[in-house]
């Protein structure tokens, strides 16, 4: 009976060997310890924020929309600010008409120099104060400092912010920068210019790119050196924060 258990044993593990080698999967690249892992980052990046207290307006953008720089993405409500840069304009303009009248009085030796310098002080410190009114106004408005798209939005419409709070993560357009860490004792081969191959995860893809820049410091607790690369050409399916691997040793 033994013997008839362990010859059923034996077959079904024959039978079971070549299903098994069926499914075993090819190495994951990225599972690898080894490689060489790379992250795609805008050129430019920012987390836009009001820079005053107050209420929102309507947002003129959203997730994914793009925007030029210089376009308005939200407006506060600043009836008071703009009625301070109003009263600011008016104060300049009284000023400077009577420092143009003390000068033409000291012409006619009604006044001292003193009055005139005086007049000439307050004047100076209305423009000051219109430049300050009319900064603080400009603050109302919050512009896109560089085109690109929003990749998140912290706010709603008419709510109510204090200065800081954050409103929208914007990502730049244009080419992407690829950043590697590579073991440091590679250094002796990386140079700028220096091709490799980039196979991101996100698309199965692999294309070609080069390094652009080499750290002049090494991380001495990770012996690695930190490296920027750049895509040899663009490709519109690649976008920020995207991964990958890079695989110097396939370069062309």
């Amino acid at each position: 009976m033994s013997h008839r258990l362990r010859a059923c044993a034996l077959l079904l593990a024959t039978l079971a060997l070549p299903a098994a080698a069926q499914t075993r999967k090819p190495q994951d690249p990225y599972s690898d310890p080894n490689a060489i892992r790379v992250l795609l980052s805008a050129q430019n990046e920012t987390t836009l924020s009001v820079q005053m207290n107050g209420t929102l307006g309507p947002l003129k953008t959203g997730l994914g929309q793009k925007v030029a720089k210089g376009d308005t993405l939200v407006a506060l409500e600043c009836s008071e600010a703009t009625a301070r840069a109003q009263v600011a304009e008016a104060e300049l303009a009284m000023a400077k008409q009577n420092y143009a009248a003390k000068q033409s009085m000291r012409k006619l030796d009604a006044v001292g120099d003193i009055e005139v310098a005086s007049a000439r002080t307050e004047m100076q410190k209305a423009t000051g104060a219109r430049t300050l009114a009319n900064t603080q106004a400009g603050y109302c408005r919050v512009r896109a400092p560089f085109g690109g798209r929003i990749a998140k939005v912290y706010v709603r419409g008419y709510q109510t912010v204090a200065a800081g709070t954050p409103l929208f993560d914007l990502v730049g357009d244009g080419p992407l920068k690829l950043r590697l860490n590579v073991p440091s004792s590679q250094m002796r081969r990386l140079r700028d210019g220096m091709p490799f191959q980039l196979q991101v995860l996100e698309t199965g893809k692999t294309y070609p790119a080069h390094i652009s820049a080499v750290n002049a410091r090494v991380d001495a607790v990770a012996q690695t050196v930190e490296l920027e690369g750049r895509l040899d050409a663009e490709h519109p399916e690649l976008i920020a924060g995207m991964s990958g691997i890079a695989r110097l040793d396939a370069a062309p």
